[in-house]
């Protein structure tokens, strides 16, 4: 796999150097000073590109590998007059990302919060500190902070009871924390949502369930990924992160049976998936290698992680990447025999990007201010283990005469 870190830009704690020690080639970033909904302009994409490459001719290469994210603007989800616009400025800004040769861009379709954790400082056991969900506190901030209407009809009696009795025993500085942590903005952003216009923005989502919600990124689909196709770009979209329904807004890519609905919308390589074992890994319902599996040939761009459920399933928290619940040895099995199918069939994009996701917060950087989940020493940690799971596989699996000669000779039924 081609390995890489997300990079948030000139501001990110972590250097593009420490990046490059850390053994990565490739690079995932955004023009996240850009406004929801702006074109981007080729000159400032090769402004971060220069950036990102100013010192190769001195050091390991690293280039641009993929765009994280280039996000799609709320009246498009909403599925609002206004989207066709919105809509020509991102076929615009594919058409300039692909002419300035970067190929491979993420986005996500999940409705106002593009994650949402309740802790972004939950100490693991060796003192590490991870993200972590728990239900009842999101209940908290839902019940008893944002007091949304009609909120009490998507919680069990006895958590909307817990969750009023926890709010009535906590202090201002616990509430404004726990309010802080669920409307915390975009990744590399330093925006947060204001709980006083919060609700008015959760308002505007009122008419758009499932159905319509999930018709909307088909639209979405069909209008933008013709011109993906035409220039070369993978289109690869996010899983929900955590993939269900929160704040009375609905979640469409959740399950594998949401995955390939999507994929049939738009039956092109260039409408691909970002699959990311974290996302997908907090339901135990989804099979994480069989999807690589089945819907392996779409995917363009992999997030390693591992969530752990706790002993009420909808608490997570992030595990190291080789514990979890995320059987990481058959996820990398399944993605290195992906590659060597893309080898044996001759496509030219056999190398997957990949990021280990959300490390944890770790020695020195315990005392540094860093971007939630996205500390150098954990994600560096992860990626090392990583890296060495994926070299014992494939140094297995290339060493297996039997093996080999079935890659050389396969023929693979494909479910889209």
């Amino acid at each position: 796999m081609l390995h890489t870190m997300r990079w948030f830009g000139p501001h990110d704690p972590v250097s593009l150097h420490s990046i490059r020690q850390a053994g990565c080639t490739g690079i995932v970033t955004a023009l996240h000073q850009l406004p929801v909904g702006a074109v981007w302009p080729q000159a400032d994409i090769r402004a971060r590109q220069e950036l990102i490459e100013a010192d190769n001719a001195r050091y390991s290469p690293l280039h641009w590998a993929v765009v994280e994210s280039l996000p799609v603007h709320e009246d498009i989800k909403k599925g609002l007059p206004a989207r066709a616009q919105h809509i020509a400025n991102y076929k615009e800004s594919v058409r300039n990302l692909a002419a300035c040769g970067i190929h491979t861009v993420c986005y996500n379709f999940m409705p106002v919060l593009d994650w949402s954790r309740t802790n972004l400082s939950y100490q693991m056991p060796d003192g590490s500190k991870a993200l972590r969900f728990v239900w009842q506190d999101f209940a908290v901030f839902d019940l008893c902070i944002l007091r949304r209407p009609g909120a009490e009809a998507d919680y069990h009696a006895e958590v909307t009871a817990a969750a009023r009795a926890q709010f009535a025993a906590m202090s201002a500085e616990e509430v404004a924390g726990l309010t802080n942590n669920v409307l915390l903005g975009l990744p590399g952003s330093e925006e947060t949502f204001q709980l006083a216009d919060f609700q008015r923005v959760l308002d505007e989502y009122a008419t758009v369930d499932a159905a319509a919600l999930r018709e909307n990124l088909y639209h979405f689909l069909r209008e933008v990924g013709p011109v993906a196709e035409e220039v070369g770009v993978n289109l690869c979209i996010h899983p929900d992160d955590p993939p269900f329904p929160l704040l009375g807004l609905p979640r469409v890519v959740s399950t594998e049976a949401d995955l390939l609905g999507l994929l049939q919308a738009y039956d092109s390589p260039a409408n691909g998936l970002t699959y990311c074992t974290g996302s997908l890994g907090v339901r135990p319902d989804n099979d994480l290698p069989g999807i690589v599996e089945r819907l392996g040939h779409r995917i363009h761009f992999v997030h390693l992680r591992a969530t752990k459920r706790e002993e009420n399933p909808r608490n997570f928290h992030e595990a190291d990447h080789l514990t979890g619940d995320v059987d990481m040895y058959a996820v990398v099995k399944a993605l290195v025999q992906e590659e060597l199918r893309r080898t044996a069939s001759g496509d030219g994009n056999a190398s997957l990007p990949m990021r280990p996701d959300h490390g944890h917060q770790m020695l020195d950087d315990l005392e540094k201010r860093t971007y939630p989940g996205y500390s150098a020493i954990g994600r560096l940690r992860g990626l090392a283990e990583l890296r060495g799971l994926e070299l014992g596989i494939s140094r297995a699996l290339a060493e297996t005469p039997a093996i080999a000669a079935d890659y050389r000779d396969m023929t693979v039924t494909r479910f889209v």
